[in-house]
């Protein structure tokens, strides 16, 4: 299953809509305090290489429109405050999710959707002066469209369309906005907190994990295999189940069917479940409850908002998951998993 579909599954499956309004923005909230533009300015002009060639931003950007459905998290946590940014699903507040409204402050910015394509009229209206989407699914022709609106950065030649790796989609933001530094810096300390909780942690080393979305679609749950989006259970040492690789094409989750479930067995399964009608909608399935992982309390269930920080897996949302899975991770190891979700929201 291709990254681009299971958008458009997450979306059908948490039965959210594009909540964009012209009255959301605020035309007068800076892309970023004084003190930031001032500390940026001379990194100014800075030129970005990426897949359609490279851009040229010419001073600080003020008006930063943030096309791609994650991107908000990197401009956020770099101290700009973006006058547009794009729902994905879950439908939060300018779709900024609690790990980020701190960020935000008060700024509102307007919200776009991509649902049916870029709203280039829309983007147009808003005079930005900075266009991001590196996590957007964007074509030459849209990043044509879009540069004649204002300078546009998009990701690093090679990647994917959708959900290239955190860590370079960081650096390449950070580039667009003369903090390319401090963008490297970030990174780090991210990966420096995993691997802090990871020495806490010793009996995550070696142990595999596998990593499902939360439930059936179509007949099949779609699991990940490493490297596609699973750094926050590599980072803690764990392994990720070494069974789903084959069975995915590259770029892609392996589709399981009910029947062949047995391939999730591991050391602990994670679920990103979203309430617990999910838990309930797995239960009823009768394979899955022959699972020994199921069976023996070596499963976990997030609640809404940690499934969707594991699937943001931006510099702002990887901390708010450090905070939250190892424990429930190591309960799962020893077999004392709680059967149910645990209100990790507040």
């Amino acid at each position: 299953m291709r990254l681009r579909l299971f958008l458009l599954l997450l979306i059908a499956a948490f039965a959210v809509s594009a909540c964009g309004s012209d009255d959301d923005g605020d035309a007068t909230t800076p892309a970023a305090s004084t003190s930031t533009a001032a500390k940026a300015a001379s990194a100014f002009p800075v030129t970005v290489e990426h897949q359609f060639g490279s851009t040229t931003v010419p001073k600080t950007p003020q008006r930063i429109a943030v096309v791609g459905l994650t991107e908000q998290d990197t401009v956020l946590a770099l101290g700009f405050k973006p006058i547009a940014t794009t729902e994905w699903y879950g439908e939060q507040p300018y779709a900024v999710w609690p790990w980020a409204q701190a960020a935000l402050g008060d700024a509102k910015p307007t919200v776009l959707s991509n649902k049916d394509g870029f709203e280039f009229e829309k983007i147009a209206s808003l005079r930005p002066d900075l266009i991001i989407g590196t996590n957007a699914g964007m074509k030459r022709a849209d990043y044509e469209k879009l540069s004649a609106i204002a300078p546009t950065i998009t990701s690093e030649k090679g990647s994917t369309e959708y959900f290239d790796r955190w860590d370079r989609q960081t650096v390449q933001v950070a580039r667009a906005l003369g903090k390319e530094a401090e963008g490297r810096q970030l990174v780090a300390d991210v990966k420096a907190g995993y691997a802090k909780v990871a020495a806490e942690h010793p009996e995550f080393a070696g142990k595999t994990v596998t990593f499902s979305q939360n439930g059936f679609y179509g007949g099949l749950i779609y699991v990940y295999p490493a490297g596609l989006n699973t750094e926050f259970l590599t980072y803690l040492g764990l392994k990720v189940n070494p069974k789903i690789g084959p069975l995915a094409k590259p770029g892609e989750q392996a589709g399981i069917s009910a029947e062949k479930l047995d391939v999730l067995e591991a050391d602990a399964i994670l679920f990103a479940t979203e309430a617990p009608k999910d838990i309930r909608a797995l239960l009823k399935v009768p394979t899955f409850k022959t699972l020994e992982a199921v069976a023996e309390n070596r499963s976990v269930y997030t609640d809404g908002t940690l499934a969707g920080a594991i699937y943001f897996i931006s510099p702002l949302s990887l901390p708010y998951v450090l905070e939250r899975l190892p424990d429930q991770l190591s309960a799962a190891l020893a077999g004392k998993a709680p059967r149910r979700i645990i209100d990790t929201s507040r």
